[in-house]
């Protein structure tokens, strides 16, 4: 059975993760967001299914990404699809108690198995809604970083819109069968200076801004 410790080796050797992030996952058990089943595959470094076609992204996804947030303690975050919360939870360690969480996930199902899960973990500031996460959230706007965790077509315009200028928008853009991970940070017109970070395969992102159900 893999140990987190090898995964955390890993990383050290092949990538810039900084040490905060690195004990934002020490931290949070992968094991406490998945099923019961999986238990032992939980640091494996790959995606596990979860229900409904859904996945928990492989550790090294989720790790490049949260990287490509530039997570500050203080920070407010809005997320775009919760799957079993385990994003939200190693976010939630780097931006501290002060800092704060907003996850959104369309199956109900879902919803309920990521707020157990945070229960579990004892994380406080992570509040999981069942909503169309596509539209944003104008009531908890505007956000210091916003990570959309589903495949898009392309970035939502009120999720920029809801990006405090300076800030940084992370997620998948393409079609249904191969996307790209895009890092956007907002200037202070309004528009996102892109940058490409390489090929990733997600499950689509459904809603008023997402793929057809």
């Amino acid at each position: 059975m893999p140990q987190k410790s090898e995964l955390i080796k890993f990383w050290k050797d092949n990538f810039s993760f900084t040490e905060a992030e690195l004990k934002a996952f020490e931290e949070v058990n992968r094991e406490n967001f998945i099923p019961e089943n999986l238990i032992n595959a939980a640091y494996y470094d790959s995606p596990l299914p979860l229900l409904r076609g859904k996945t928990i992204s492989q550790p090294t996804t989720v790790m490049i990404m949260t990287h490509a947030l530039e997570l500050e303690s203080g920070e407010k975050v809005f997320e775009v699809g919760t799957g079993s919360a385990y994003q939200a939870a190693i976010i939630a360690k780097l931006v501290g108690a002060n800092g704060k969480v907003i996850t959104t996930e369309v199956v109900p199902e879902l919803v309920s198995f990521a707020k157990q899960n945070l229960n579990k973990a004892k994380i406080k500031n992570v509040f999981v809604y069942e909503e169309d996460g596509s539209k944003g959230m104008p009531s908890e706007a505007p956000f210091d970083k916003i990570i959309i965790t589903a495949a898009c077509k392309e970035f939502p315009k009120p999720l920029i819109e809801q990006l405090k200028p300076e800030g940084i928008l992370v997620g998948p853009v393409g079609d249904q069968h191969e996307q790209e991970m895009v890092r956007g940070i907002k200037d202070k017109d309004g528009h996102l200076e892109l940058e490409f970070l390489g090929q990733f395969l997600f499950t689509p992102m459904y809603g008023k801004y997402g793929f057809e159900i």
